[in-house]
């Protein structure tokens, strides 16, 4: 299929983080975009405001007729989409070309330099820091973005075409569809076990992906994964390093060596260890696109950061409230490193939201060790997304295993005047579901 070819692109599931970033795409490319949703978001009401036909009920009464016409209409969907949606069936059925937003995203960055980041975790911001760092170095690329660059104030960049900046996504092994010419494998840790049945089948789809790689690319790879490539860390013998870490004022300061050279004062404002090794290998992939050492560490300093990334909300002597994104303990216990290193010594209330019910199985005695570890905890209700529920898989389950007697589950109406009664020093509010929708309410009413 030649994308020069389509005239219109139908996304079902057009809301999601990375769906978005593909609608933008074509409309900026000037193709006619229309999609659907189950629900409005901020993400969704900016793509209405450029004007993307947006519905939120499954009719077909509602796509646009020219989005009808299986010769000149794309189908996009997400793999969240069930396989009985009515309008997904209808495409399937009259054989219309109908991809995941993967092997589209596979097709867009095929003729680029294609610079994908992979992991189970730490995707999003090093793909954010990576961009950034490429656009204060003046290459033309578009930027495909897993979540809001503050930088950019968008999940999506367009500033030329011949390189590509991409996720490369683990789940539905859907970054087995890019070629990139440099990679990088953040970390592997055990996830989406409802996909892959075990870790060790998860472990060969990235060792799959990193076949993926053009000839002549470069894979760069944490030190100590069980992956060859070149190999970055943090006070250790990898080939690029940080070393003398100092924090001043909320920031870190260190010594980056590289194969070639050692830069010395790098300063980067973003919390938590896992967060310097982002910018650590976002910084090496960048080297290798061929960008100059000195302005890359210039552009670290100046990165903003990523929404729900270690976000803060209020950060004033008396009251700290973070936002985070954390849905899996090793997450959780980034965060924890990262408010202990910046706040030492203050009681921290962590609020979690649990997401998908099979998630909370396969994981529960590493969550309760991961939350047990800050002051109190509050739990919400596990958020489902696309899954029904589990038997004996809930909230109450996970908090009868923390072994913290400061802990509690409630309901999210309930959460504002919890927080108050409280009174914590530092505010936490981890998951993935929709506790994210509650922080702008929270934040003006603790202001």
């Amino acid at each position: 299929m030649n994308i020069k070819d389509i005239h219109n692109v139908y996304f079902i599931g057009i809301g999601g983080i990375g769906m978005s970033a593909l609608a933008r795409y074509f409309k900026f490319i000037k193709k006619a975009v229309a999609g659907y949703d189950k629900t409005a978001s901020p993400l969704t009401q900016d793509m209405e405001g450029m004007g993307i036909d947006i519905h939120y009920e499954d009719n077909l009464k509602l796509v646009p007729k020219e989005c009808l016409d299986s010769e000149n209409t794309l189908i996009v969907y997400t793999p969240a989409v069930p396989k009985d949606h009515s309008e997904y069936r209808h495409f399937i059925d009259r054989g219309f070309t109908v991809k995941k937003r993967s092997e589209v995203l596979g097709l867009i960055t095929r003729d680029t330099y294609c610079l994908a980041v992979a992991g189970t975790h730490g995707k999003t911001t090093t793909t954010c820091i990576l961009a950034h760092l490429l656009k204060e170095s003046g290459f033309a690329m578009t930027a495909f973005l897993g979540g809001i660059s503050e930088d950019f104030n968008s999940n999506f960049l367009l500033e030329g075409t011949k390189y590509s900046v991409v996720e490369a996504d683990e789940f539905d092994r859907s970054f087995l569809q890019l070629s990139p010419d440099i990679a990088c494998v953040t970390s592997m840790d055990a996830d989406h076990l409802d996909i892959y049945g075990n870790s060790e089948a998860l472990k060969d789809s990235f060792v799959a992906f990193t076949k993926r790689l053009k000839p002549n690319g470069k894979l760069f790879v944490r030190n100590g994964l069980p992956i060859e490539g070149i190999t970055y860390g943090i006070e250790d013998d990898s080939e690029y390093c940080i070393r003398n870490i100092k924090i001043e004022n909320g920031a870190y300061i260190f010594d980056l060596v590289t194969p070639e050279t050692t830069l010395s004062g790098v300063k980067f404002h973003k919390p938590g260890e896992h967060n310097l090794l982002n910018g650590l290998v976002a910084f090496a992939m960048a080297i290798q696109a061929g960008a100059p050492p000195h302005r890359l560490a210039k552009a670290l300093e100046t990165f903003k950061g990523v929404q729900r990334r270690f976000s803060y909300q209020i950060n004033t002597e008396e009251f700290i409230f973070i936002d985070d994104y954390a849905h899996h303990p090793t997450e959780i216990n980034a965060v924890y490193q990262a408010v202990s290193q910046m706040h030492p010594g203050k009681k921290v209330l962590a609020v979690f939201q649990p997401h998908l019910f099979s998630r909370t199985k396969d994981f529960v005695d590493d969550f309760a060790k991961s939350l047990a570890k800050f002051t109190s905890i509050v739990l919400l209700d596990i958020y489902p997304a696309r899954e029904q529920p589990i038997e004996g898989v809930s909230s109450q389950w996970l908090l009868d295993k923390i072994k913290n007697p400061n802990k509690k589950l409630i309901e999210k109406s309930n959460l504002l005047a919890e927080i108050k009664a409280q009174k914590p020093e530092v505010l936490v509010m981890m998951g993935a579901g929709d506790i994210g929708l509650e922080v702008a309410n929270i934040k003006k009413e603790l202001l």
